[in-house]
């Protein structure tokens, strides 16, 4: 037989991924059960979105800023074809992080 392989550490680019169910548990540990910490979880998420649908400007201190950002019409090129073809304007979000949250 042949000897098991040694584990791979993970390679230096890989970078790890936070989501919405690492961020729950995260708060549980402060909050008495999961579903309280889920429900917090989701009225802050759900919050925010509500304010960026409004438009309004979303400030948490030493975290950061998040805005609407309003994008012009202009004229882009199909790549595939090269024809050009007209982009219709579009809302998106942007975050520009705190100072504080930046430092090591």
């Amino acid at each position: 037989m042949l000897p098991d392989p040694e584990p791979k550490a993970p390679s230096p680019r890989v970078r790890a991924t936070m989501n919405r169910l690492d961020i729950i548990k995260a708060v549980a540990k402060v909050l008495t059960t999961k579903g309280e910490a889920a429900q917090a979880v989701e009225t802050t998420f759900e919050t925010v979105r509500a304010a960026l649908g409004r438009e309004e400007k979303v400030v948490i201190s030493n975290f950061g800023t998040f805005r609407v950002k309003h994008r012009q019409q202009r004229q882009g090129r199909n790549p595939k074809t090269g024809q050009q073809v007209t982009v219709p304007p579009r809302k998106g979000v942007r975050f520009k992080a705190s100072k504080n949250l930046l430092q090591p």
